[in-house]
C-alpha cells in the first residue's frame, strides 16, 4: 500500500476525496445529483449565490411554474364535479354503510345535489350546472375524485394540504418549489400568495419554515382587502433617487455582512440581507407587474373583471397569469373560506361559484392562447370534500376521506378522471391519491425527485412528503 494511499487512510475523508478515490463507475453515477445537491446547497449560507438564482431540476421537467386555486372551506364534490345518480336516487334514506368520524356533529340522511350534471366536451366529464363556463374546458382538465386528507378540521387540513403536516409547522409547498428551482425573475419574489387566509393556520400555510426566508411566500393583500387594492407595500420611493437608495443599501449590507463574518452562520440576517436586495430590485418592476389597465377590455370580460360578483377573483386570477409570465414559480390565488357550508348550501355554493367560475374558465383560456398552459401547471381544490348526507336540512359536514381536486396544464394528460369514490361519493375507494401522493406528483412534474429534495434541520433531512407519497404516474403525459 503506498504512501498516498496511507495518507488517506489516517484523516477523515471529505465527501470529494472519497469520490476520487471510489471506483469511476461510482463517480459516474453519483455526478449527476451531486450537481443538482450542491447548485442548491450554494445558495445558502457565507458567499452564497442568490437564494433566487435559477437552479436546474432533477430531471426534464415538464412545468415551470404552478398556479394554485385555492377554495377555501371545502368545496362539495356531490354537488361540482362528482356525479353520483345513486345519491339522487336515494335522497332521504339513511347511509347504507358506516359513516366516518365528522368534526361537527352527527348528519342525517343523504342529501341529493340541488343540482343537475351533465356531460361536456370530447371526453365526456360530468360537471354540475355550478359551472357553466369552466364545463367548456373539461378537456383540458385531469379530474382526481379521489383525493384523501388525514384532519377533518380546517386548521389541520390547511396546513396539510400546504406543508404536508397536519400537526407541525413546516415550509409550505411553494417554498419547497422555489428553494428547489429558484425564481426566473429575480426581481421578484419565487413565491406570491395574493390575499391569503388569515385564519385556520394563518401565515404557516405559506411560510418558509424552516427553510431560508427568500423562500418564504410574499403576501399580496389579505383577506378582507379587496383584490383591487392589494398592493405589494413599499415598493414606491419617491423621496430618494434610485442611485443614493444603492449607496445607502451597499453600505447597510456592508455592516451587515461585517456582523456575519463576527457572528458566524445567521440565517435571519442572511435573509434580512437578501430581503433588502430584493426589494430595491422590485421597485422596478413590480409597480408595472401590479397595474392592469393596459390590459384589453375583452381581456377584463375574460376573467370577469367587467361583473361586480365574479370582479374580485377575477382581478386575483388575471395578476396570477401576468406574475407567471413575467418568471415567478409559484402564485396561489384564494376564495378564502366561503365553501364551509354546513348550512345554505343552494344559497352559498351557488354564490361561491358564481364568483370563481368565469375568472377560472378565463385564465385557462388566457394561459393556452398565450402558449403558456403547457408548462404551467394549474391546480384547483380545497383542503377536504363534504358528506353526502345532510347536516341540518340544507348543508353538509366536512369529509376528508373523498373529495375532488383538479389539474390543468404543465404535463398532465387532459380529458382525464383519475380514481373513484363510492356510489354516494364517501370514500374514496379506486386510486387513491393522499395530500403527499399529490405533492410528489406536482413536484415531479417541475422535475424534482421528492425524496431527493431535502433540507438538513435539527439533525434530520426533511421534505415536503416527510417519509410518504408516491408520483402518480398515470395522470402524466
Amino acid at each position: 500500500m503506498n504512501a498516498h494511499w496511507n495518507s488517506y487512510l489516517n484523516r477523515r475523508l471529505s465527501r470529494r476525496e472519497l469520490l476520487q478515490v471510489s471506483s469511476t463507475g461510482f463517480g459516474s453515477v453519483a455526478l449527476a445529483a451531486m450537481l443538482s445537491d450542491e447548485a442548491r446547497a450554494a445558495t445558502v449560507g457565507p458567499g452564497a449565490s442568490s437564494p433566487l438564482a435559477v437552479k436546474p431540476p432533477h430531471f426534464p421537467a415538464k412545468a415551470k411554474r404552478v398556479i394554485f386555486l385555492f377554495m377555501h372551506g371545502g368545496p362539495s364534490q356531490v354537488d361540482t364535479f362528482d356525479y353520483k345518480p345513486l345519491l339522487k336516487r336515494d335522497h332521504g334514506k339513511p347511509l347504507p354503510f358506516k359513516r366516518p368520524k365528522v368534526v361537527s356533529s352527527e348528519t342525517f340522511n343523504l342529501l341529493k345535489s340541488p343540482w343537475e350534471f351533465k356531460q361536456y366536451g370530447q371526453s365526456g366529464m360530468w360537471v354540475s350546472e355550478l359551472f357553466p363556463e369552466l364545463s367548456q374546458h373539461v378537456d383540458e382538465i385531469c379530474f382526481i375524485k379521489s383525493m384523501w386528507g388525514s384532519n377533518s378540521r380546517h386548521g389541520g387540513a390547511l396546513l396539510e394540504l400546504h406543508t404536508g403536516s397536519d400537526t407541525f409547522v413546516r415550509p409550505s409547498m411553494g417554498s419547497w418549489i422555489t428553494y428547489g428551482l429558484g425564481t426566473e425573475n429575480q426581481s421578484m419574489p419565487g413565491f406570491i400568495t395574493i390575499c391569503p387566509t388569515q385564519s385556520h393556520g394563518g401565515m404557516n400555510n405559506y411560510s418558509s419554515g424552516f427553510l431560508p426566508a427568500p423562500y418564504a411566500g410574499t403576501p399580496v393583500g389579505s383577506v378582507g382587502v379587496a383584490a383591487r387594492d392589494a398592493r405589494i407595500p413599499f415598493i414606491a420611493n419617491s423621496e430618494t433617487p434610485r442611485d443614493i437608495q444603492r449607496m445607502e443599501l451597499d453600505y447597510l449590507q456592508e455592516l451587515n455582512r461585517e456582523q456575519l463574518a463576527g457572528s458566524g452562520p445567521d440565517a435571519a440576517l442572511e435573509g434580512r440581507i437578501e430581503s433588502f436586495e430584493l426589494a430595491f430590485r422590485m421597485q422596478s418592476e413590480a409597480p408595472g407587474l401590479q397595474d392592469i389597465s393596459r390590459e384589453t377590455p375583452v381581456t377584463l370580460k375574460l376573467y370577469g373583471i367587467d361583473n361586480r360578483i365574479s370582479e374580485d377573483f377575477g382581478r386575483q386570477c388575471l395578476m396570477a397569469r401576468r406574475l407567471s409570465e413575467r418568471g415567478v414559480r409559484f402564485v396561489q390565488v384564494s376564495h378564502t373560506y366561503k365553501w364551509d357550508q354546513h348550512t345554505e348550501l343552494l344559497r352559498d355554493h351557488s354564490q361561491n361559484a358564481h364568483e370563481v367560475d368565469r375568472p377560472i374558465a378565463g385564465l385557462l383560456y388566457d394561459l393556452k392562447a398565450r402558449g403558456l398552459l403547457q408548462d404551467t401547471l394549474v391546480l384547483w381544490g380545497g383542503e377536504f370534500g363534504r358528506t353526502p348526507t345532510a347536516q341540518g336540512s340544507d348543508g353538509r359536514d366536512h369529509n376528508p376521506e373523498a373529495f375532488t381536486m383538479w389539474m390543468a396544464g404543465g404535463g398532465v394528460k387532459p380529458g382525464l378522471q383519475y380514481g373513484s369514490t363510492d356510489d354516494y361519493g364517501y370514500y374514496a375507494v379506486e386510486n387513491k391519491v393522499h395530500f403527499h401522493d399529490l405533492h410528489a406528483t406536482i413536484l415531479h412534474l417541475l422535475g424534482l425527485d421528492h425524496k431527493k429534495l431535502t433540507y438538513r434541520y435539527a439533525g434530520r433531512d426533511f421534505r415536503l412528503t416527510d417519509v410518504h407519497g408516491n408520483v402518480v404516474h398515470e395522470i402524466l403525459t
